[in-house]
């Protein structure tokens, strides 16, 4: 049975495909294949891919990337990170809020890895946070 992380993440990419047109060309997004490398969704008309991360807070500058091996393995191939869409969504005393942030270009000094503890049920997995994200080019895509 998946954790609640993963089912909200899967929500997450659902509703960014819902809510979310292409930001190259306008068109439909569609979601990959789950476990498809570096990127969760693409669009219906052209080549755009990007990954999606959910988040249940505010904005913020550092949240949870994922795995290192595959990434580290594209970067050292020469290949740029995918463009990050953010999906938040938190409550306050104002109520309900999301939104959904698009960061075209994630550059390597914004990656920092982490490992997971031993005592972790995936024991010293090897992961990265996206870090410094309020100091890069961002649009906001949508916000309710």
């Amino acid at each position: 049975m998946p954790g609640l992380n993963k089912q909200f993440g899967d929500e997450g990419e659902r509703e960014v495909v819902e809510l979310i047109k292409c930001p190259n060309c306008g068109k439909e997004l569609m979601l990959l294949p789950p476990n498809y490398p570096m990127n969760d969704v693409q669009c219906t008309g052209c080549i755009f891919r990007a990954q999606i991360k959910t988040n249940r807070s505010k904005p913020k500058a550092t949240i949870f990337g994922a795995g290192w091996d595959v990434t580290e393995k594209t970067l050292k191939s020469g290949y740029l990170m995918p463009p990050l869409i953010a999906n938040f969504k938190w409550e306050d005393k104002e109520g309900v809020h999301h939104k959904i942030i698009f960061y075209p270009f994630i550059p390597k000094t914004n990656l920092k890895h982490r490992k997971l503890s031993e005592t972790a049920r995936r024991a010293n997995y090897k992961m990265f946070n996206y870090i410094s994200l309020d100091k890069l080019p961002n649009f906001v895509l949508y916000e309710k």
